[in-house]
């Protein structure tokens, strides 16, 4: 690694970006999740949406297995 890739890392540790969901002002590197491996030292490399809106969504989004697994036969 050499100067001038330590220097572009920096930049990005002290980068701030507003959630889309929640508008809320994080950091960029532990606020939200990393999309495109390639470009990590890029800002655009990191979703739009925070790590916690992200689990929320998912969470809603889920099907409950539960009441699902309790299937009968349709009584015709």
């Amino acid at each position: 690694m050499d100067f001038d890739d330590q220097l572009e890392l920096e930049h990005l540790l002290f980068y701030e970006r507003k959630c889309r969901v929640c508008d809320q002002k994080k950091d960029l590197m532990e606020g939200f999740y990393l999309i495109r491996k390639g470009r990590g030292t890029l800002p655009s490399a990191y979703s739009y949406e925070c790590k916690e809106c992200t689990k929320n969504r998912i969470l809603k989004k889920r099907k409950d297995k539960g009441l699902k697994s309790v299937w009968e036969y349709p009584d015709w």
